[in-house]
Parts: C-alpha cells; structure tokens; sequence
C-alpha cells in the first residue's frame, strides 16, 4: 500500500510556502496573488482565449497540426454586411494584474516562465509561440494557463489523494513567475525521491531522450545530488516523504527547481511507486537512473501536442518519424531474440 498523504505536506510543496527558506538556493522568482475572477477565467472553457498581442487564433496552433480551413467539412462564414454585424467578444480583462506582472517580468530580465502553487503547464507548451515555457508578457502567460490540463490539478483537484482531505482547494493561488535561462540543458536536470527523510532515489527528468554525456558522468552527478539532499534540503524540508528536483550546472554546483508530493500527481518517472517504497533508504544503495540508450527512451509530453492535431498523412514529417520509430523498435525486438 502507497504511503498516503496529508493536506499539510501537501501544502508544504506550493511553492510560496518553500520558497523564502530555500531562495538562496533556487531560482529567482517574484509572486502575484490572483483575483478570483482570474481563476473562475482559468476554470472555465466557454469564453474566449487571451491571446498575445502578435498572435492569432491560427497563429497559436504549430505548424505541425492539422491546417483545419483544408477540411472539407469547415466552412468559413462570408463577411456580414454593414447591417448584420455581430457584437464584439466581450473578452475577459484583469488590467491590475497585468500591470504588476509585467513590471515583474522587466525585473526578472524580460522573458519568465510562469507556474501556479503545484504546477507548471508543461503540457500546454505546444500552444505557445515559443513552442515552451517562457513568456514576455501576460497574455503569453494566460494562453499557457489555460490550454492547460495539469493546472486543473492545482486549482480543482489538489487535494484528491490526501487522507485528511477536507479542502478542496487551498486558501489562495498565486503565481510564480521564475527567470528565465536559454542556456539550461534538459539532460542536467534531475528527480530525486525521499522516503523517511532518506533520498532513495534519483533519476533524469527529461526521459524522452538519451544523453551521452551522463553516462561518463553518472556517478560524479550522484555524489553531487547525495551531498546536497545532506547539506541543504535533509533537515531543513519539514515533509518525511517527498520529491524534488535539481540541476546541475556546468560548474557542477546542484541549484533547487523543485519540491513535489510523493505519490499524487507526481511522476515518478523511470521508477514506479511501488517500487520505490520498497527501498530502504540505509540499507540500500542509492541509484542514479538515467536513459542509457536510444532504444531506452520513455513516452513522455515531449511534444505535448493533442494527437488528433497531429498531421500523420504520408510527406508530413510525422509519418517518418513514426516509421523510424516502429523500425527502431522491431530491431530491438531482434535482438533481444538473440540472446534469449
């Protein structure tokens, strides 16, 4: 049976509770507390998007999808005459709030990338214009929030897997806009699971591609990590179970991203839950799980693109790179056959 949670563990990931002890240690970041009728806007999929000043609704799907004016079946509707135009959208405004965040972000250095109390919306990358996290303003930040279906999980969802559960939401949502850094390398960030107080496990976050570099680096990263979770995060995190997550620089100096629920809506990446509380933290040796191989990569939201938008018809790009895909596959069926 998975270890079960409580509301204030739970509370203690969000990241406004752990940031001011831990901000020397973690990546600038300023906080805004969001008006309810922002978040009754993030909740609700009837009204229109907010979209950034140079992008259409067009513009925001990628080039990758579905050109949908194509389909047969959609149908453009003619212009109307000058006496059947029809009402504006009347589209949502939060002037306050859009004044302090892009005062936040010129402080930060112009481009963030913003997170809610849990989450991230790492599965809504697809839709911004970017094609990832960073925004330069509020309405980049808006369309990423709401084309999100993990930001759900924050704002309607949060408590679920709690035992004591009797929130259904916490108090206040705020959000976090943290600086944004081009030159951070996917490979060097890292998911490290404690259980008990002791670290169990860690394992490459970024699980949709094989790394060369960390295999001649392995065990150099581990001991890193190792020392960290003693220096910093062991006596000063005030949850027994838990996940967080790191980076590694160049200078080979570990900088803290993240904190996370055990279990929930955590991911546990390249271990399961089971698995992982069966280790125990004294008796067993820590692991560092990384890809080792192209063939060892896992599904992930690397694309985070819905399917159906996914153009797979032959000379689209899509259709080879499933095709190298099956072939990949198929090769290492064979050879797995040969030393059966």
């Amino acid at each position: 049976m998975l270890i079960a949670m409580k509301e204030e563990e739970v509370n203690r990931c969000q990241i406004q509770n752990w940031y001011p002890k831990f901000k020397s240690l973690t990546i600038k970041t300023k906080f805004h507390k969001l008006p309810e009728s922002f978040i009754n806007y993030l909740i609700d999929d009837s009204g229109p998007f907010l979209l950034p000043d140079s992008v259409t609704n067009e513009d925001a799907m990628p080039n990758r999808v579905h050109n949908f004016e194509e389909e047969d079946d959609f149908q453009v509707p003619e212009e109307s005459s000058d006496n059947e135009t029809e009402p504006p959208l009347n589209r949502p405004s939060f002037p306050e709030l859009e004044i302090e965040v892009r005062e936040s972000i010129e402080t930060l250095g112009g481009i963030i990338i913003p997170k809610l109390n849990w989450s991230a919306p790492k599965d809504a990358a697809w839709i911004s214009p970017s094609q990832n996290l960073s925004c330069t303003c509020f309405n980049e930040i808006a369309l990423l929030f709401r084309s999100s279906d993990s930001l759900i999980h924050d704002l309607c969802n949060a408590y679920d897997s709690c035992i004591d559960k009797v929130s259904s939401r916490p108090e206040s949502f705020y959000l976090a806009l943290r600086k944004w850094y081009p030159s951070l390398k996917p490979e060097m960030e890292f998911r490290c699971f404690v259980k008990s107080n002791d670290l169990v496990g860690i394992c490459q976050r970024e699980v949709t591609t094989f790394y060369p570099v960390l295999l001649n680096e392995k065990d150099l990263i581990k001991g890193l990590i190792e020392e960290f979770f003693d220096d910093q995060i062991r006596f000063e995190f005030e949850s027994q179970n838990y996940t967080f997550d790191v980076y590694v620089t160049k200078e080979r100096k570990v900088k803290l991203i993240d904190f996370n629920t055990w279990c929930g809506s955590t991911l546990p990446l390249m271990y399961t839950w089971e698995e992982l509380e069966k280790i125990h933290g004294e008796c067993d040796e820590l692991e560092l799980r990384i890809v080792e191989s192209r063939l060892s990569v896992l599904p992930g939201l690397k694309t985070a693109v819905p399917y159906d938008y996914l153009d797979v018809s032959p000379g689209s790009g899509w259709d080879q790179v499933l095709k190298i895909a099956e072939e990949e596959f198929q090769k290492e069926n064979q050879s797995s056959d040969e030393f059966a």
